[in-house]
């Protein structure tokens, strides 16, 4: 997965995944994708998760901040509420993803915020609000993550914690 600095975990959520002996803070990033988007993940919780993503290098033919760039960042953050929810023994998986764009922003930086609407044993639902630098709206974002059991090969999280 890709590079990941200075995230701040809950305490509690750092010493559950030490517990299973997975070094949290190594393993968690933005995966590939949003790696190469620029998606930085500043703080995460199962209540919060904060995130930015640079407009530049994630624009359309016209100059705007691609609306898939915006569910690209929606999406991370609202996983990985999801996945801090469902604890070391679920893997989230994103069943529905909806994305409402009410601005364009040409540059600078858009941070994204997600926050939970529904944290259930087997779903978990995500309100993800993505503003510009002068913190005016510019995307709207829902999504609703299945939480499953891990399975082995189900990927870094289970592996870590068989090693």
């Amino acid at each position: 997965m890709g590079e990941q600095q200075h995230v701040k975990f809950p305490q509690e959520v750092l010493d559950e995944y030490t517990a299973l002996g997975v070094d949290l803070p190594a393993l968690f990033s933005a995966g590939h994708l949003g790696t190469r988007m620029g998606v930085q993940i500043l703080e995460a919780s199962a209540d919060k998760v904060v995130g930015t993503m640079p407009v530049e290098g994630n624009t359309q033919p016209y100059g705007l901040l691609h609306g898939g760039a915006s569910a690209v960042l929606a999406e991370t953050l609202g996983s990985v509420g999801s996945m801090l929810h469902g604890g070391a023994s679920k893997i989230a998986v994103g069943v529905d993803l909806n994305c409402t764009h009410h601005r364009g922003v040409r540059s600078g930086l858009v941070t994204g915020v997600a926050t939970p609407v529904h944290r259930g044993r087997s779903m978990a639902t995500y309100e993800i609000v993505i503003s510009d630098e002068e913190g005016r709206r510019v995307c709207t974002a829902r999504l609703t993550c299945l939480l499953r059991d891990v399975r082995p090969g189900d990927g870094a999280p289970a592996e870590s914690a068989a090693s």
